[in-house]
């Protein structure tokens, strides 16, 4: 079990190679770990897990209500749900089940709703209600004015995404699957199964599962393969400050489109507010950047949802890519005669999915040949707890008589100690840059984005990683 970022790549050929390791890549990692005769590869282009998509969601834990019935991603969104859940409460991944709130602002939209309840049946999503205006009010007294009803999902929830994928890497890796970051695969080709070809060096395996995401395509095209067109769908939001949390109390959606969900205003576990995505179709698989038209249109939309938001402070900004693909469903397709699955095509709610893919995918290697072997389950693992609702390092007696270094905050804004910070750096998958910190421990991702601890975190971040 390693993590290696350097070097030249074992010459031992593995049982599986993952590539990409974003939410569900690592959740194919940690599913097929769960099998000691394997021996298994994630592989990984960039310095950290979940640096692509998987960072840059809306980090909401979908019921699958409004999939399209009858699809594989309804079917593992469902499932994935239930797992999910059960496995947050496991490791201490942050849920607040604060249920989602589908407002209609016209006739139309009023009209589309009991539909929306209907589809949300034969979803096996047997909770929602419709409300009249007056409830939608009572329920959310901030909303801004004109609202004609709404539909209500109770069992939407929100979680910490990055957690969620740290988690999936961390018991991977200690239960011996070897993570290989800054490894961008550039070529595959036969070898006695696969042959692949790395900014580091080559790497063998007996099977490969392609969970590669924006590039998921383009490693298909490699294997001969045409099935589908990622087109990089950019999501810009706004990330409101904490003391915007009063304003809004549940999931507020728009009634969806064609392009997705739509803007919304949500919670997070982390006690801030977003505002967002935009949806925007571009061909630049790297464009990240937020534009001045999009966040403009974002705080347009708000205005309407939520007036009040519009004067609250703006912490940060950032952008996603979705992998869209024109397509209504995954792209996950097995290829037993090359021992090879694909996992295309997968969309905001494979946060929520990710565990009934990973199940999936393993289904499918065994099908096409793979001798899983007997089962062992992974060590239980803790994760950090970074959300508001639950209590914080500094915030336990018990830990700061034990450890006082749980006591001492760095990071003011996001209530960050030096005993959390030193926990990250010593961790079985470490960050390698300071946004890696800030993912694990939230430190310099508060208000003043890290403008009075930014030097304290660095050195500490400096200090811990030293040779």
């Amino acid at each position: 079990m390693t993590v290696t970022a350097a070097g030249p790549l074992p010459t031992a050929p593995y049982d599986v190679a993952v590539v990409g390791a974003g939410v569900v890549g690592c959740a194919i990692a940690r599913e097929l770990a769960r099998r000691p005769r394997l021996r298994i590869a994630l592989v990984e282009a960039q310095d950290d897990v979940g640096q692509g998509t998987s960072k840059a969601n809306t980090a909401i834990l979908h019921t699958g209500f409004d999939a399209t019935p009858g699809t594989l991603e309804a079917r593992l969104v469902r499932e994935g749900y239930t797992r999910l859940g059960a496995y947050a409460a496991e490791t201490g991944i942050p849920v607040e089940r604060v249920g989602a709130l589908l407002v209609a602002w016209d006739e139309e939209q009023l009209a589309a709703l009991p539909r929306l309840a209907e589809k949300a049946e034969r979803n096996a999503c047997h909770d929602t209600a419709l409300l009249g205006p007056a409830e939608l009010y009572a329920r959310e007294p901030h909303l801004g004015p004109g609202a004609l009803g709404a539909l209500h999902v109770p069992g939407e929830s929100i979680i910490c995404p990055w957690t969620t994928t740290l988690a999936y890497a961390t018991q991977a890796v200690r239960a011996g699957a070897d993570l290989h970051l800054n490894t961008a695969v550039r070529e595959v080709s036969p070898s006695d199964g696969h042959l692949l070809t790395t900014s580091r060096g080559t790497l063998r395996a007996r099977h490969l599962v392609n969970a590669a995401g924006l590039h998921a395509d383009t490693l298909d095209r490699a294997l001969g393969h045409e099935d589908f067109t990622v087109t990089p769908r950019r999501g810009q939001l706004l990330v409101y400050d904490k003391l915007a949390r009063p304003l809004v109390r549940h999931i507020l959606l728009p009634v969806p489109t064609a392009l997705g969900k739509g803007v919304l205003v949500a919670p997070t576990v982390h006690g801030n507010v977003l505002l967002g995505p935009t949806a925007e179709d571009l061909r630049d698989k790297r464009a990240t950047g937020s534009t001045a038209d999009g966040l403009a249109a974002l705080r347009d939309k708000g205005r309407r949802v939520l007036p009040a938001l519009l004067q609250e402070e703006v912490t940060a900004v950032y952008a996603g890519l979705r992998a869209a693909t024109g397509h209504e469903d995954y792209r996950i397709t097995a290829h037993p005669g090359q021992a090879y699955v694909t996992v295309g095509g997968i969309r905001s709610t494979g946060l929520t999915a990710s565990l009934a893919i990973a199940a999936h995918v393993t289904g499918l290697l065994a099908d096409g040949g793979l001798d899983l072997g007997p089962v062992r389950e992974p060590e239980p693992v803790t994760m950090p707890n970074l959300g508001e609702a639950f209590p914080r390092p500094y915030q336990r007696p018990d830990l700061i008589a034990a450890d006082p270094e749980y006591g001492t905050l760095v990071c003011h804004c996001e209530r960050v100690s030096r005993g959390e910070i030193r926990d990250a750096l010593a961790s079985t998958v470490p960050p390698r840059s300071l946004e890696g910190l800030r993912r694990r421990t939230r430190a310099r991702a508060g208000r003043c984005q890290g403008f009075y601890c930014g030097a304290a975190v660095r050195e500490l971040f400096e200090r811990g990683t030293r040779p």
